[in-house]
């Protein structure tokens, strides 16, 4: 089987997991991740509804909507059919539905690159293996999908939900460096030159995943906020910063910026030709991620500048993932 096929379904399959952050972000930034409180069907049914009046309220099973009201922290007694009738949103449901079609192409295409890895086993047991390990990733995360609905978004459930979606990034992303005929690598002027870069940039990878998950929490901060009503958005910022883990999360960008410049002006001393694309891009993002966190923290927390905070963390994490698979199998001049 062609390595072609394999590689272009390997990289839909890891473009379709970054769409899925964006879409699930935007679940979150609108609250409409109790659009559809029921899994597999919406509401009941398998086809949304566009109204309140196409569902059969009636029908419903209310004793486990009051279950899942009371692990809210809900009074259970107050959840009938009369009151989930009120609280029917159709734009909340078909956001969230949407958001459940697009993990769709995620497990078509995961599934595919493991069918296709096949081929390539012999070659590439690394590749097939990551391939497998990908496949099972998808299954146990489309599992946490359902847990975070029967959970009622519990905290921890969420954070858990969007950890494993960046651990399948992670091997999505070797799959698609591994599959290709020749694997992109990077020149350096001597062999031994590229092990202080390795370094930082493994140190960036477990930073950026620390931010990530401290990132999720914050915006558990923000998801109560929207739920309950508190405060209007505008005024989240100063409500946020007396916040430990906001400070932290705020805090801590600076490091990683200060470790991405550290790893560019090593590589770029010793990178024939500079610096390439993925390094050039993680600086570009890591900046633009900084500059992201200003516009919330001192001027508004805008919920298009939410989704793109998310989204483009998983592209940064991509990005330093190729970065470092170029240097492990770096040629040399010398």
């Amino acid at each position: 089987m062609s390595e072609k096929w394999f590689q272009r379904s390997a990289v839909a399959a890891l473009v379709s997991v970054i769409f899925l952050i964006f879409v699930g972000a935007i679940v979150r930034v609108t609250g409409s991740g109790m659009g559809c409180p029921d899994w597999p069907t919406c509401w009941g049914c398998w086809v949304p509804p566009t109204a309140a009046e196409q569902v059969d309220f009636s029908k419903l099973d209310i004793a486990k909507y009051q279950r899942k009201a009371e692990r809210m922290g809900r009074d259970p007694a107050t959840i009938t059919a009369e009151t989930l009738k009120k609280e029917f949103n159709p734009r909340h449901v078909w956001t969230e539905y949407i958001n459940r079609l697009c993990s769709l192409p995620v497990g078509f295409f995961t599934l595919i690159t493991f069918i296709l890895s096949f081929w390539h086993q012999s070659k590439k047991p690394a590749v097939f293996w990551a391939s497998f390990t990908a496949l099972i990733l998808v299954l146990i995360n489309g599992w946490m999908g359902a847990r975070v609905v029967y959970s009622g978004l519990a905290p921890g459930v969420l954070t858990l939900h969007m950890a494993l979606a960046f651990l399948l990034i992670g091997i999505q992303t070797f799959i698609v460096w591994g599959s290709g005929r020749q694997q992109w690598t990077i020149e350096l002027l001597q062999a031994d030159q590229g092990r202080g870069v390795k370094i930082m940039l493994w140190l960036l990878v477990f930073c950026v995943l620390a931010e990530g998950v401290m990132g999720s929490q914050v915006r558990e901060l923000t998801d109560a906020m929207s739920k309950h009503q508190i405060i209007p958005r505008g005024e989240w910022g100063p409500q946020l910063e007396a916040s430990w883990m906001y400070l932290l999360h705020r805090s801590f960008s600076w490091v990683i910026l200060i470790l991405t410049i550290m790893a560019a002006m090593k590589a770029k001393k010793f990178q024939v030709g500079g610096l390439h694309k993925p390094a050039l891009g993680v600086v570009g993002i890591v900046l633009a991620q900084m500059l992201l966190g200003v516009v919330m923290s001192q001027i508004h927390v805008f919920g298009a500048v939410q989704v793109l905070h998310v989204g483009l963390a998983a592209i940064l994490y991509v990005l330093i993932l190729l970065w470092l698979l170029g240097l492990y199998r770096a040629k040399s001049r010398a």
